[in-house]
């Protein structure tokens, strides 16, 4: 099958440039046991994505889920909208970090976490596929670390760049504009950087020319991020750190849904309604922020080195204006909910090396501290989901032995207790028509304490490049959406809520391979969980319920890369995954099962100042599931295959690049997977249309 996908991707002509074969897996990670190491020690499917290809990205589509899904194996389609709900990593949710801070909220999941942080102000995004127990709670699924930019050793340097993006279609009103810079440097034994970005979107349109519904939608977004690092180098070992990040990426617009039917293939758009509702709040994140200290000492103590991280963060996360949140009885049409997180935490990591003849030994260890407080009220005072206090402490143990620079061998173990406090509240009652209303509980508040312990293991071959081959188990611990839980609850007693956490079992065993410039990447995966959160809808009191089941999920994935000249790389890979309730054989639904996901590429550089770029996906057919009166359950609807075409170019002269792009090159009219597969009417938008990007950045 590789060599028929390198084949079709000969005939294509242009996406950035990865490492060469021979450098690939010399790469440095720093994610998968808290401390650097190669990738070729990891017993596990690891990807990065570099900052030479985050900023090609940005010179055709600024949103980072887009580079996920096209670079990184494993990941389902983009949406094309603000939210990652079903962009899962191998089927199931992934924890976002920001230098190993997280940005989801488990405790409340909303999917908004993998906008963060702009892909300008990332040195590299580090990606770890599978359950882990390295970070805790919520990386059930994986782990997408952004790892900020470094200091440049000059005392100056940096970059600014201008750009805009416009529909080709119909360019009326679809004009964005685009500010990023960057400044770093080191003087004496001082470092900084300063990131800054302004983007204001323009209204997205579809193949047809119409604008893309406005649920979770890009239009008319604006969005600032303001981003700083500065260090100090106390001594030739220690050095104190602090960062600060701000992310604010707010819609307001005076458009308004038409609303479609899926049943009747009738799209959702956007129409201009004159003026902006003042009933309505701008969508989105809120004026978030990160805090993080570092201190890291290289000698500790002889053979260690230790590193301490305390961090804040404040986040605000404002959904759309939704009808089914009315509640005619006390006046109310129907709401805006946000979800409010605050966190802080404490970690501190020791890294203890030991050489014993042909052994190279590392053992990691440290303890973990995290408080984390979420809720989800209305805008206009109700309170959806109650206050969820969580007060997290873990302690664990990683280890790694490399025999001979030929065999690694990990293991790990982590204990971890939590500890959830929740007052007494109120269920609302939301009314989805006049007749179809839900009943509202008075749920007894408590404690709720879990305890638990994790593993993992894995042994890798890398004596050859020719074929080095690795197998691996880990485990998981996910609270699951413990909100979404609490919101839902028809008892009178959170003691009656079915509020287990979730272990996760994954299991994995793949293989590298490099010859003669070509690179080959395989995994086979499955995972396993006794208890997994999905939703059921209620037809008497129109509410999504939340169901638990367990959930079984297997697939693999494929990559290929071969140079074929020095100027001429091509490549591809190949996601597929599927998965069952165990108990009743039922398939899972596209909460968390993604079609199949093929990328072509191929990436030109004629000259070092000239690159043309040119990437091919094919996302599959997915149909599972059986209609129930002519309409589908949510995340049960059909999904119809669709192919893509991205097209992009760059030219250098001195320290300016001029750049351009063009994304749905052949202006494919479609439904990306999510809007599909949910089957809800106010979510059935079209994808993109031909779309353009022109820009310049400046280097110094």
């Amino acid at each position: 099958m590789s060599l028929t996908l390198l084949t079709l991707a000969a005939a294509a002509a242009a996406l950035p440039a990865a490492p060469l074969p021979h450098t690939a897996l010399e790469e440095i990670i720093v994610t998968g046991s808290r401390t650097a190491e190669r990738i070729d020690e990891v017993p596990a499917s690891v990807s990065v994505v570099g900052k030479d290809a985050l900023l090609e990205d940005l010179q055709l589509n600024p949103e980072i889920q887009n580079t996920l899904a096209l670079r990184v194996p494993g990941f389902g389609p983009a949406s094309g909208s603000t939210s990652n709900s079903g962009l899962t990593l191998r089927g199931r949710r992934v924890l976002v970090m920001i230098d190993g801070v997280p940005q989801s909220t488990p405790l409340r999941n909303g999917q908004l976490g993998v906008r963060s942080v702009d892909s300008s102000a990332l040195e590299r995004i580090e990606i770890i596929k599978g359950a882990t127990s390295i970070y805790g709670n919520g990386a059930a699924g994986g782990i997408v670390n952004y790892i900020t930019k470094q200091a440049s050793d000059e005392e100056i340097s940096g970059d600014i760049s201008v750009s805009s993006r416009f529909s080709l279609v119909d360019a009326k009103d679809s004009f964005s504009k685009r500010f990023d810079g960057t400044l770093s440097g080191t003087i004496d034994k001082f470092s900084y950087v300063i990131n800054a970005v302004y983007d204001s979107r323009g209204q997205q349109k579809d193949a047809d020319g119409d604008t893309l519904g406005l649920i979770y939608g890009l239009s008319d977004l604006d969005t600032v991020n303001l981003f700083t690092k500065a260090a100090y180098q106390i001594d030739e070992n220690k050095r104190l750190q602090a960062t600060f990040n701000y992310y604010d990426s707010q819609q307001e617009s005076s458009l308004v849904d038409v609303t479609g039917s899926p049943l009747l293939g009738q799209k959702t758009y956007a129409v201009e309604s004159g003026a902006s509702d003042s009933r309505f709040a701008p969508q989105g994140p809120k004026g978030n922020t990160n805090i993080m200290l570092n201190y890291s000492d290289q000698e500790l103590f002889t053979n260690t080195s230790f590193t301490l991280d305390a961090y804040r963060q404040r986040l605000k996360n404002v959904f759309f204006f939704s009808t089914s949140l009315a509640n005619p009885e006390q006046g109310f049409d129907g709401g805006q909910s946000l979800i409010k997180s605050s966190k802080s935490g404490i970690r501190a990591n020791f890294n203890t090396t030991v050489q014993w003849d042909k052994f190279e030994t590392s053992f990691i260890y440290g303890i973990d501290y995290l408080k984390d407080t979420t809720s989800q009220p209305l805008l206009d005072g109700r309170i959806w989901v109650p206050e969820i206090d969580m007060n997290n402490k873990a302690a664990y143990l990683q280890t790694k032995f490399v025999w001979n620079d030929a065999l690694v061998f990990k293991a790990g173990v982590r204990a971890e207790k939590i500890d959830i406090t929740v007052d007494d509240y109120s269920t609302l009652l939301l009314c989805r028509s006049a007749t179809t209303c839900s009943v509202p509980m008075d749920v007894t508040g408590g404690d709720l304490s879990y305890d638990s312990t994790t593993f993992n293991a894995g042994l890798r071959y890398k004596a050859s490049p020719l074929f080095s081959p690795f197998i691996s188990y880990s485990e998981g611990f996910d609270i699951s959406d413990l909100g979404r839980l609490l919101r839902g609850a028809q008892v009178t007693d959170i003691a009656q809520v079915r509020t287990e956490a979730s272990n996760v079992r994954h299991y994995e065993i793949g293989f590298t391979s490099e010859f003669d410039g070509l690179k080959i990447e395989f995994a086979y995966y499955q995972s396993t969980s006794e208890l997994g959160t999905g939703t059921k809808y209620d037809p008497v009191t129109g509410v999504f319920l939340p169901v638990r089941e367990p959930q079984k999920i297997h697939g693999f994935e494929i990559s290929g890369q071969y140079f074929v000249t020095e100027e001429l790389e091509v490549g591809a890979s190949f996601t597929r995954f599927d998965g069952e309730n165990t108990e009743t054989d039922e398939k899972l639904t596209g909460r968390y099962i993604s079609p199949s996901n093929l990328v072509i590429y191929a990436d030109y550089r004629p000259t070092e100042d000239i690159s043309l770029a040119l990437d091919y996906q094919r996302v599959g057919d997915r149909d599972e599931f059986t209609a129930t009166g002519n309409d589908y359950a949510i995340y049960e609807g059909p999904v119809r295959g669709y192919d893509l075409v991205n097209l992009r170019a760059s030219y250098t002269v001195g320290a300016v690049q001029f750049y351009g792009g063009i994304e749905n090159l052949f202006n494919k009219n479609y439904y990306s997977a999510k809007s599909q597969s949910i089957f809800l009417a106010s979510y059935f938008v079209k994808g993109i249309g031909r779309t353009a990007s022109l820009g310049m950045r400046y280097q110094f």
